[in-house]
Order: C-alpha cells, then structure tokens, then sequence
C-alpha cells in the first residue's frame, strides 16, 4: 500500500546538523518543493545552493504483523540524506531518480523523519556545469509503503519489481513477451498475467521468476497512430500485487532510412523539455504535467527529448499514451569530473532499472555536450565505454545515444562509442550562419554513411516583445525566431536520413547564470513562455508542418502592431493548403501552398487584418507609425557595417577586420581576445564561461573577423570601436 506524504513538513533552511532541524521553528511547506522557486529564475547565477531540511514527525507506525515499511522518495535533489529518530539510514546521489528506505528495524513508538536535501556544488554528483538552474528540494513528494514480508523486491535501484520485454514482428502481428519479477521474502510460487492471455503459475527460485507469452494478433503500439498499452500483472500466493503497462512496438535506426516504427519510415520529429516553470521551479504537480503534454501534442511532435536527466514517472506515463518517442538521458554534461564516474553508473543504472517497461523510451543518452568544457582523453572514453557496456547489459533491446556540441570533430573517437549520435548545433543563433547546418550535417552523411545522425538541439532566443520587420541574427526578436525556425525546419524535411531532431526547447526554462535579451535567469529558446501563457509565432509554424487534424491558420507579427514600413509583410503559418487575406474587411489576395503564407501589403493608418482558410480564422491589427517603438528593440544601438569609414587605421597592426585566428597568432592580441570572451561569456552563465577556453571552439571562431564576432555578441558600435583602438595598439610581426 502507498500512502502519500506530502503535507505539513517543516522546511529548515539553515541548520548545522540533524539535530539543530529537528529543534529549529522552520516554515510549514507541502510537498512538491523546491527553495530556488523564486532566486533560481531570477538572474545573477546566485541562487541558494547548500544543504537543506525536510522535518516531519511520523508518530506512532502501527505494523500488521510481519509487514515492512519503506520510504520512497521520488527526488531529492541533489543529494539526499535520510534520518529516522536521529539515525542516518542512507545516502542518495543523484537529484532526478527514486529511491527508497526501509524504516522497518528502526521504528520507535514515536518517529521523527528528517530528510537533508543538498544542491551544493560538488566534484562527484553530476550535473555540475550546466545551461539550466539546479534547483534543490523534494521536489516530487514523498510516500509511505507498507508491504507484507513476502513482496515485490523494493531495494534495487528503485526497482518496480517486474519487467516485461515484448519481442515484436509487426509484419505476422506476433509478439514473445517474458515477464521477469523480482521478490523478498522467499515467495514459493506467482501468478502472472498479460491481457488477453491464460495466467501462469510461475516458481519463485531465489526471489526471482518469469514467464513467457506467445502473443498472436497483437495491437501494435504504433506512436501517435495508435499508443496502444497492454498490462502484465504479478500476484504472490498472500495477494500482494504488481502490474506494469508495456507496448508491442519494434524500433529501427538506419543510417540512411532514419528512423523506423514497426517497420516503416517514421521520421523523429519534435522538441525537448525541461521540468520547470515559471514561479514553481521543479516543483511540477501531475495537472503541470498534463498540461505539458497537451501543449506539446498540439505542436503535433512525435518525439521529445527529456532533458537533460531523468524526469518523472508520470511524464514517462504520459508519453506512453500518447504515442510520443522519447529519448532518455542522464545528466552527465557539460564537463567530465574526474571523480564523477561511479555516480555517472549509478544515475545510468536508475535511469534503465526504472524506465525500462515504457514503451515510450527508444535510446538512452550517455551524455550531452560533454566536451564543451573537458578534452577528448582517455578517461572520458572509457567513462562512456563504460555507460554504453551498462546500457546494453540492461537493456540489449535499446540503443545508445550521446548529444554532441558543435564544436567536437566529426572524426573524434567519442563518436565511434554509442550505437548512434547526434548533434547539437547553433550556427545562425551562436555561431555562424544558417547554412552551416545544412553543410555540416551534409559532410558528415557524406563522409560517415554508415553512421546513423541526429539533431539533437537547434534554436535561437526570442523575447515575445521584441519585433522586427528586418530580423536579423541576435536580436532576441520573436521575428527572427521564427525565420530561423522556418530555415531550420526546411533544412530538416530535405533530409530525411536524419534519425531524431529535437527542437531547443520547447519550452522557456531557467538559467539563473543567463542575463540577456531583456530577460534575467532565463533561457529564451522555448517555442512557448515560462508560464505557458504564450505560444511563440515559431510554435505555430511548426504546428503547421505537423499537426495535420486540427486545422487552423495563424497570423504571425501579433505583437508587431506599430510598423513603420510602408509595405509590410504578412506571414501567415496553416496546416491548410490555402489561405486568403483581408484588409478591412475586404478580400486582398489568395495564396496556395504548404505552411509559410507571406503577403505583402501597403499600408496606411491602422488596418485589420484576418486570415482565413474555411471555417478556420485569425485576426490582429497592425497600425502604420512614423517612427519604430523602442519597446520592440533591446536598448542597444545597432551594429553598422560601415561604422570604420570615418576612422582611419594602420594596416601595419591589427584591427576588428582581421581574423580572431590571426590575433591568435600574436600573445598580446590573444590576450585582448580572451579577456573579450570571458566578459561575454559572464553574461550567458557559468556554462559559457566554463567552455571559453575550448580548442574546437577557438578552431571555429577562427574563421571569423573580430567585427562579425562582436556583432555576433550584441556588441554596439561604441563597444567596436574601442576594441578596435585597443588593437590597433598592436604591430604585426
């Protein structure tokens, strides 16, 4: 039995010990809860990381008979403590996975749980180094079991107990399915059963037992087709029960076909998610849930990318009926800790033992980005080499995965240890150009044709106030968003040999180390808000491309109402084939084709604009200005290409227009240089500082001029000149 735990528990921010929370007034909070709610989303990367208390007297624990009792903690992030009456009974590292303890030996006539709860940094619980907001707390609840002696087994790496394999042909319809049940207490015999099949008595040799189900005419599940779920249940002889829902479902991965489901071509195609949002951090109910899942299956995504660690089993639950694949991922990233190996193993073994029986789940990912901040050496080989041997011994039905950042080599020997890869890649946002994507992914599909790929993560930053009638790269506009998405989206459908691709992120998520595009503690990439109040234009667009039911047509620019252009572009985003403009009420052009609708209308005074297709309408009005609303750009002037034709410069020393790899060839200038990055970096998080110093990065910068770069940064033309004046300080050799 499992009785919930979730209210009336003290909290105790400050405390050097057990004893002193136990003793300490504290606050009364209910659980789910996290202590960074607030400071982790609100910039300034100086969010309370320590050790905190949960205090919750238990009283009197009245036990039937033999029956053992255990606490189950879902999360506790990131490392837990667990005290009953004084006594430390375990320790947990890892901020993202169940675990549970049992109280049985130790219970008193009155009990007192204290629960410490550490979100420190450290050198060997990941993650350490990363893009979001390590928020701490029992963020998940906390519940109370009560099981007979002879039960399920509770004890390994939060195990449910029972596991089910489901070897599936889709072509005969036939699935052998094995049923695997693990126990305590010497059990001598467990009736197993699989919808729509005869139960089987099964003998129970040390505490382990199985049976195996010759299905015929199965119902496959086949993703958002048809996400159907069959049950397998265990009963021991004292009634003590276990069920676990599970699919019939056959995953391929062909490096030229891409992705297949049951068979067929299904190419991957969807975004990743965070567990947080606005005003609650991780403190996620099962409603928040829900209404993540709703949002995402309007988008019409077929997959998601959990990242980047284990989120929580009502998710997975979700994802299961609902049909979306997923791709699974423990937080090991950003930079490889020396003493992080074992707890990289112990987080990976969690992660396979708990999840296993999701149909959902179609990869476990070893790591993301973990190169940004460390080398390519033999230690972080054989931390994968070791992660990937895991994986496949507990679960051989899967492959492994890792997300590359765009800086690693194509030819590294990193790529050569998971059974796929992918990559997250930023030209057009961070570095580059929009077309390096194509071109990357291209010379990679060229030279490695044996070797499936995937993207993993692309996106670019937008600030829903900011607007632009010529968006460009930078400007933290919704406008550029979406013409980088609608790049990036093209780019996609062109290759279908790409396995997975994942948008970054679904979701706006905190990055409490992030100050920039106007907003403090957050990383602006989502397709919708914090608060899921607003959906971002680039989220219609791809509702566009795949959501085919729901019809609909969606005018872009809502929040660029005053427009200074005298002829504006009308961008219109629809799943229908058709879409038809009007002005004023007045019919004004009728465009065929697929997603992207864009007219161009001459406007005067303030006009109301609707597009239709059918039954299905959007509407908005614009107003023509004299001069733009500052409240639609960041207050920063505008770079200007030309800004150096008033000055003159020495061409016997350097300048902005030189290549940073040429500075780089000079230790003075590479100083300025270095010293120019790490101020940038400050303001985009710990992370980027953390990975300025990285060779890939430096290799790839290199191609650049120091203008393109600074521009590239945000940097205004007063900022550029002064770099300029700085350099030009500096001979040449």
């Amino acid at each position: 039995m499992r009785q919930t735990m979730n209210e009336n528990w003290k909290f105790v921010k400050y405390a050097e010990n057990m004893s002193e929370a136990v003793g300490a007034a504290g606050e009364h909070v209910d659980l789910p809860h996290t202590w960074n709610a607030a400071d982790g989303q609100d910039g300034g990367n100086d969010y309370y990381r320590g050790i905190c208390w949960y205090v919750k007297e238990l009283g009197n624990i009245v036990k039937s008979g033999d029956e053992e009792i255990y606490l189950e903690i879902p999360g506790a992030a990131m490392i837990g403590e667990v005290y009953l009456n004084g006594e430390k009974l375990y320790r947990h590292e890892g901020g993202y996975s169940l675990f549970r303890v049992n109280l049985t030996e130790k219970l008193q006539e009155k009990n007192v749980i204290a629960v410490s709860v550490d979100n420190r940094d450290n050198t060997v619980c990941y993650p350490q180094k990363a893009d979001f907001t390590f928020y701490g707390g029992l963020y998940r609840g906390v519940n109370l079991l009560r099981v007979p002696r002879e039960h399920f087994a509770l004890d390994y790496c939060g195990t449910s107990g029972i596991k089910v394999t489901a070897e599936t042909d889709p072509e005969t319809k036939t699935a052998r399915t094995v049923v695997e049940v693990w126990t305590a207490g010497d059990p001598k015999t467990v009736t197993i059963s699989v919808t729509g099949q005869a139960d089987k008595v099964a003998a129970v040799t040390e505490n382990y037992a199985k049976a195996i189900f010759e299905m015929e005419d199965i119902r496959l599940w086949d993703g958002l087709n048809d996400p159907y779920l069959y049950e397998a249940k265990a009963v021991l002889e004292n009634g003590e029960t276990i069920q676990a829902r599970f699919g019939c479902r056959k995953f391929e991965i062909d490096p030229q076909k891409g992705f297949l489901l049951n068979g067929r071509s299904y190419p991957l195609r969807g975004v990743s998610r965070h567990q947080d949002m606005a005003g609650g951090g991780n403190a996620l109910t099962i409603e928040d849930h829900r209404r993540d899942m709703e949002i995402i299956r309007e988008i019409g995504a077929n997959t998601l990318r959990l990242a980047h660690y284990q989120h929580a089993q009502e998710f997975y639950d979700l994802c299961d009926e609902n049909g979306l694949v997923v791709w699974a991922e423990i937080p090991y990233i950003t930079m490889h800790m020396k003493d992080g190996r074992a707890n990289t193993l112990s987080q990976m073994e969690e992660l396979v033992v708990q999840n296993y029986n999701h149909p959902c789940i179609c990869c476990w990912g070893l790591s993301n980005e973990i190169t940004a901040a460390s080398a390519v050496n033999e230690d972080l080989l054989e931390n994968h080499r070791q992660l990937n041997e895991l994986c496949h011994r507990l679960d051989p039905t899967r492959p492994t995965t890792m997300a590359n950042v765009f800086m690693l080599e194509i030819d590294s020997p990193i790529l050569e240890i998971p059974d796929v890869n992918s990559y997250n890649l930023y030209f057009g946002w961070y570095l580059g150009d929009l077309e390096q994507n194509e071109e990357f992914f291209d010379e990679y599909h060229e030279k490695y044709p044996n070797r499936a790929i995937g993207f993993s993560e692309y996106g670019a930053d937008a600030n829903p106030q900011y607007q632009s009638a010529s968006p460009e790269k930078g400007d933290y506009t919704e406008s550029y968003q979406a013409v980088y998405h609608e790049h990036m989206l093209n780019m996609i459908e062109e290759r279908p040999w790409l396995w997975a691709t994942h948008v970054w992120n679904m979701f706006d998520f905190a990055a409490d180390g992030r100050d920039e595009g106007g907003k403090h503690g957050e990383n602006q990439k989502g397709l919708v808000t914090m608060d899921r109040k607003l959906k971002k234009d680039a989220f219609y667009l791809y509702k566009a491309a795949w959501n085919r039911e729901d019809a609909f047509v969606h005018l872009c620019g809502k929040r660029y109402a005053d427009r200074t252009e005298n002829v504006t572009e009308i961008k219109v985003y629809s799943n229908q084939p058709e879409v038809t403009l009007f002005v004023d009420g007045r019919k004004y052009e009728t465009k065929t084709g697929r997603t992207v609708f864009a007219f161009h209308l001459p406007i005067s005074g303030e006009h109301q604009i609707e597009a239709r297709y059918g039954e299905v309408s959007d509407v908005m009005e614009i107003r023509k200005v004299e001069e733009e609303n500052p409240a639609y750009r960041m207050k920063k002037e505008k770079p200007v290409s030309n800004w150096f034709d008033a000055d003159s410069y020495d061409e016997s020393c350097y300048s902005v227009f030189d290549k940073f790899s040429e500075l780089q060839k000079n230790p003075e200038a590479a100083a300025v240089m270095m010293r120019l990055m790490e101020q940038g970096a400050k303001s985009r998080g710990d992370v980027a500082e953390a990975v300025t110093g990285n060779p890939a990065l430096i290799r790839m910068m290199g191609r650049m001029t120091v203008e393109s770069l600074l521009n590239q940064a945000g940097a205004d033309e007063e900022n550029i000149k002064q770099v300029n004046r700085i350099l030009q300080g500096i001979k040449k050799a």
